[in-house]
């Protein structure tokens, strides 16, 4: 683990599933330790409205998504910025991707925080390393923290 500590808050602010967030502090705390930086975070799980909103006041495109990521200043060190997590999403793309909700939920924690690494998916050959780099700490950090584990019990949304 990092010697430095981490900063991470989570804001669970959606009701489509329930939401283990030990977990997820876990499962992000471990992406972190694979990434070998530290970091000072804020992860908001909303609803498809609430994303709806946020990617058009900020990004000006319609409709919701799945992960946005805003940098405040981060480096390859130090990660500082926020990350909005639609659960919606996550459920509509385990679907069609045949994977679960909570194996998506995690995924796209790693793709943000890859993001605020530095990392860059707009074009082909950045999007095909971003993705492999993805993939990979994807299995990593579920052989620590399994990505089923992130689904909750009901009494711990919200």
């Amino acid at each position: 683990m990092n010697p430095n500590p981490q900063v991470l808050e989570i804001d669970n602010r959606q009701e489509d599933r329930p939401v283990d967030l030990r977990r997820l502090r876990a499962w992000t705390l471990a992406t972190l330790d694979a990434m070998g930086c530290t970091a000072e975070l804020g992860i908001h799980l909303v609803g498809a409205q609430e994303m709806t909103q946020v990617n058009w006041d900020y990004l000006r495109h319609q409709g919701s998504t799945d992960v946005i990521t805003f940098d405040h200043g981060s480096n390859p060190d130090h990660l500082h910025g926020e990350l909005y997590i639609s659960v919606a999403d996550a459920i509509l793309q385990a679907d069609e991707f045949g994977t679960t909700w909570p194996e998506e939920l995690g995924r796209y924690v790693i793709h943000g925080l890859l993001h605020l690494h530095g990392e860059d998916d707009l074009d082909p050959v950045a999007r095909r390393r971003m993705k492999k780099r993805e993939n990979q700490l994807v299995r990593q950090v579920g052989d620590t923290v399994p990505s089923d584990s992130l689904e909750g019990p009901p009494s711990s949304n919200g």
